[in-house]
């Protein structure tokens, strides 16, 4: 459940909330949160499915925007595997990965030999990333179907990488506080970054109206996100950004106090 390129946003016509009455602003704040809920899922099932499987794959059959989007993505996934590596031992630790798409994070962390639960709330996402560990002989790793809100337990660490575009800025909040619960020492997220050249290229998208290749997407502000974890008990001890052509995605690393 990762379509996390600005670019992809920018300029494939991703489609953004008319403006609303102020007397109909809470309705249409639930309204919205269900909607991207249920568009999410489908996406994700059907034409998402397709066109993300082959980007977080091997597969040659993607253009030089998608190949960039790889690319980054990748570099996301390993600065946390090296996190993960730096801080020792891993086997036994159990990691909880939240919106595991086709199993790009959670895959790696089972082979360093963590315990590891992964959900999406996409089937053909989760049916996926099942697929592949069991090509790859990964027998630590349980993958199902879930929205984020639902997934329950206690985990060492827990992961949400891409996620969050999905979700509007109070709803995002809300989600940060959710992941929190779940982990008893670390949180890492990313996120799209909400600075005035994301949202100009956010605005240029919108001028292009066409056929929807994503969903709604959602930029935020470092700082909310920040708050988000201090307000949950979590303090960020590491953070990155990864930048290229089409690809932008901030990461912090948040540890209990």
């Amino acid at each position: 459940m990762k379509a996390f390129a600005i670019i992809t946003l920018a300029f494939a016509g991703a489609s953004a909330f008319a403006p609303q009455a102020s007397t109909q602003k809470t309705f249409a704040c639930l309204q919205s949160s269900v909607d991207d809920k249920t568009e999410v899922r489908e996406y994700f099932n059907t034409e998402g499915f397709n066109r993300w499987n082959k980007i977080y794959s091997e597969s040659d059959e993607v253009n030089s925007v998608q190949l960039d989007i790889r690319t980054g993505h990748d570099q996301t996934i390993q600065k946390i595997l090296n996190w993960v590596q730096a801080d020792g031992d891993n086997k036994g630790k159990t990691f909880c990965d939240c919106g595991c798409g086709v199993g790009s994070l959670a895959i790696p962390l089972a082979q360093m030999g963590a315990k590891i639960s992964a959900s999406d709330i996409s089937d053909s996402m989760a049916n996926e990333a099942a697929r592949r560990a069991k090509e790859m002989g990964i027998k630590n790793a349980k993958f199902y179907t879930s929205d984020l809100e639902s997934v329950t337990g206690k985990y060492n660490t827990v992961t949400c990488v891409d996620v969050a575009i999905h979700y509007p800025t109070e709803k995002m909040s809300e989600m940060v506080g959710h992941l929190c619960s779940l982990a008893q020492d670390r949180v890492i997220i990313s996120f799209a970054p909400k600075t005035w050249y994301y949202v100009f290229l956010k605005k240029i998208g919108e001028l292009f109206p066409g056929p929807s290749k994503t969903t709604r997407a959602y930029l935020h502000e470092e700082e909310v996100v920040r708050q988000a974890l201090s307000k949950a008990g979590f303090e960020v001890a590491r953070d990155e950004m990864t930048a290229t052509n089409f690809y932008f995605s901030r990461l912090l690393e948040a540890k209990r106090v």
